[in-house]
């Protein structure tokens, strides 16, 4: 298991977060995108591992209601999984949502992404339900994780 550094990252780091984020998964996405997708939001938390020098994965999220933390994205480089690097980021979110009194950490993924399924049920995360993704044509399963603050 690694040691990555967890940095918390403002909005001057939503380039890399995008860089990050299009070596990952596809389609690509631009820095604007996640402007977009900021804009009325609370509490955004944009995290950042790094081995070293080198970024090699992020967390992005933001409040989906007062006691509900939404996790939007999580993501680790393919070349650099397996070391533990997404369960230091989990932690990360955890750590900041209870400090912040967020009383649950809610996510969603697609069926067909298998290890963050079995991460998410390996951190005691609860399947609360499925919601259809019209974008991609495919259900998500919904998790969602009560913190004891």
């Amino acid at each position: 298991m690694s040691d990555a550094k967890i940095d918390v990252v403002g909005p001057g780091e939503i380039p890399l977060i995008a860089e990050l984020y299009s070596q990952i998964f596809r389609p690509a996405r631009d820095a604007a995108f996640f402007r977009r997708r900021f804009q009325g939001r609370a509490n955004v938390l944009m995290l950042v591992a790094s081995l070293g020098d080198e970024p090699v994965g992020f967390f992005i999220g933001f409040e989906l209601k007062p006691t509900v933390y939404f996790a939007w994205f999580y993501g680790v480089l393919p070349t650099k999984r397996r070391l533990g690097i997404a369960s230091q980021l989990m932690d990360a979110v955890h750590a900041w949502c209870s400090e912040n009194g967020y009383e649950s950490v809610r996510s969603e993924c697609h069926n067909q992404h298998r290890p963050m399924l079995h991460l998410g049920i390996a951190r005691l995360y609860d399947i609360v339900g499925i919601r259809w993704d019209p974008d991609r044509g495919d259900n998500l399963v919904i998790f969602e994780k009560q913190l004891s603050n």
